[in-house]
């Protein structure tokens, strides 16, 4: 897939009201230079969801929810980013560059999408011409709004009914042959794959049919569930069955729950959960657990409750584990013996249901009652092999409350100490520091100073001249004003919210986030001469960094007559910044 050039992404979010895309999903209200609303993204009764128009990003100081009119369209209405792009680039008359769209437009994926929606339409046309199959569904009692809602169709029975209704052209063979349509026996020969099968078609995030499962109507025949094998299009690792239509149906998913078939989600749909989705016959994957909480901040994980279910339960806690950022829950609900989701909603309606919902474990609970199940936590030994199981798991955790939350209650089972602090982010805060020479200064709140100015008017960074002497200060966060500054140059028309963009998968971007959502007041001159200002101080710290060095080597008897020399120059240079910051009238230079 190509990448679209960064340039184009600055252009477009330029050219984007980011208060216009917003305000059209969300109701917001001026507040001074900035807009307000309750955030989108979690329940608040105050608003704390604020969005700016000059800097184009959002911030929620509730949830931490930021970023572009491009996010925000992939949160909010639930779009993958080239389609997010897409979309706003049609709102203000923009291409995608030709070269992107040709590569990203790949004529034989566009064809295989095709040939399965081609597949999918006959499989619909043959569940109507069948009276078997539409017995066995009127027998299970699907409606016909759900049959509809998830395109359910029918196999016939044979060999080659699929074939000879789609794939008489050797193209089109090939086309369903690699969409996973066709098997080939040891002789060569090629036949339908699903045979006298309810067919579901499982759909990607834009609603396209990739595959297939198919599930038997005689309950001797085997295997019971059939799935389309990988393709080019379809990794099973990566998709839920459900997801698409529990998007559709729900303006804004408030759960997710993961059950284990496709007539436990088409179930719960009839009865009217309709958030269900399934994992198409493999355990739940990371890119399960990333995709589940980018679509909703509540996940049930929903199991039998034999041995077989608790063990997929644990493996779905740990692909949830790394994932559970503040804001996030995970939930397990346990199922009686020979009960599944499909018999619990028709045997207790969906207020039986939901009520089971609302019983189900935390992660937190089920996360200790299995590690500690086998554990004498009366004894010391007991609560050393506790600790010792826990703290390569905890340490998966995204920093903050969740995690700290976890490593509290392991303290309360076991006395073992709180959670290690995490490594420091680069990003500089505003302390007092001890020089060499014992002088007091704020060298820390200068360059967060200096970041914190070219965050809110990044092309104040044009107005510094190469080469950036400051760089070789040796201070927590310099190589991030680097950084900031040589990316203003490479990119002029930067916004604020493409800025944050650029950090938004670092370490940085949480810090970076709360220094842009700061009030910075003064008009442009002021805050030019700000940030001159306090490049100008950094300066002169690598100057005073560079004489204690050299005054060192001359202290070690080990100084050359260049080094005494340059020593004689720096201290000359120190005298000259000495007498420009006294001149209080003055306008500090760039260099």
């Amino acid at each position: 897939m190509a990448r679209i050039p960064d340039a184009f992404i600055d252009d477009l979010l330029a050219r984007t009201d980011i208060v216009e895309i917003i305000g059209a999903r969300v109701p917001l209200k001026r507040q001074g230079k900035e807009y307000a609303a309750r955030c989108p993204f979690h329940d608040e009764r105050s608003a704390s969801f604020t969005v700016s128009q000059t800097k184009q990003f959002y911030h929620c100081f509730g949830c931490g929810a930021h970023g572009t009119a491009i996010s925000f369209m992939m949160n909010f209405d639930r779009l993958e980013f080239l389609d997010a792009v897409d979309e706003l680039a049609k709102r203000v008359g923009m291409e995608i560059p030709r070269d992107t769209q040709q590569r990203n437009a790949n004529p034989e994926t566009r064809d295989l999408y095709g040939a399965m929606e081609a597949a999918s339409t006959f499989f619909r046309g043959q569940l109507a011409n069948s009276e078997k199959a539409r017995a066995y569904v009127e027998r299970r009692g699907i409606a016909a709004e759900i049959v509809e809602r998830y395109a359910i169709g029918y196999a016939p029975d044979g060999f080659s009914a699929l074939r000879d209704a789609l794939g008489t052209d050797p193209g089109r063979m090939q086309l369903m042959e690699r969409g996973g349509l066709f098997s080939k026996n040891d002789r060569g020969n090629v036949y339908d794959k699903f045979r006298d099968r309810l067919m579901f078609p499982i759909h990607d995030r834009r609603g396209r049919t990739i595959a297939f499962g198919g599930r038997v109507i005689d309950p001797e025949d085997s295997p019971k569930y059939l799935n389309s094998p990988e393709t080019a299009l379809f990794h099973k690792g990566r998709e839920l069955y459900g997801l698409w239509q529990a998007k559709q149906a729900n303006a804004k998913l408030e759960r997710l729950i993961v059950v284990e078939g496709y007539m436990d989600v088409v179930a719960l749909a009839q009865y009217g959960v309709s958030q269900a989705v399934a994992t198409l016959g493999t355990a739940t994957t990371p890119d399960h657990a990333e995709l589940l909480f980018r679509n909703a901040p509540d996940v049930y994980f929903c199991f039998d409750g034999d041995r077989a279910g608790r063990s997929a339960a644990w493996k779905a806690l740990e692909s949830v584990l790394p994932r559970m950022k503040d804001g996030r829950q995970a939930f397990f609900l346990f199922l009686p013996d020979g009960e599944d989701p499909d018999s619990i909603v028709r045997q207790e309606g969906v207020e039986g249901f939901d009520a089971r919902l609302r019983d189900a474990t935390p992660l937190s609970e089920f996360f200790y009652a299995s590690l500690s199940s086998d554990v004498n936590l009366s004894s010391l030994d007991g609560k050393a092999r506790l600790a010792e199981r826990c703290k390569p798991l905890l340490a998966q955790i995204p920093d903050g409350a969740f995690g700290d939350l976890m490593q509290q209650r392991l303290t309360e089972l076991t006395g073992v100490g709180a959670r290690a602090s995490s490594p420091q982010t680069h990003v500089p805060t505003k302390r007092v520091a001890q020089s060499s020479r014992g002088v007091t200064t704020q060298k820390l709140s200068l360059v967060r100073n200096a970041i914190t100015h070219l965050l809110h008017r990044p092309a104040l960074a044009l107005e510094l001249r190469p080469p950036y002497r400051f760089a070789a200060l040796r201070q927590p966060g310099i190589e991030l004003l680097s950084e900031l500054v040589l990316l203003v140059r490479e990119r002029p028309e930067i916004s604020t919210g493409a800025l944050l963009e650029h950090f938004a998968e670092r370490e940085e971007s949480g810090p970076l986030q709360k220094l842009a959502s700061q009030d910075l007041p003064g008009e442009e001159d002021e805050l030019r001469t700000n940030l001159l200002k306090a490049i100008a101080s950094l300066e002169k710290q690598v100057v005073q960094q560079r004489v204690a060095e050299l005054q060192q080597l001359k202290q070690e008897g080990t100084a050359s007559e260049a080094d005494n020399q340059e020593l004689r120059e720096a201290l000359t240079t120190l005298l000259g910044f000495a007498r420009m910051t006294s001149d209080a009238g003055s306008e500090t230079p760039t260099r």
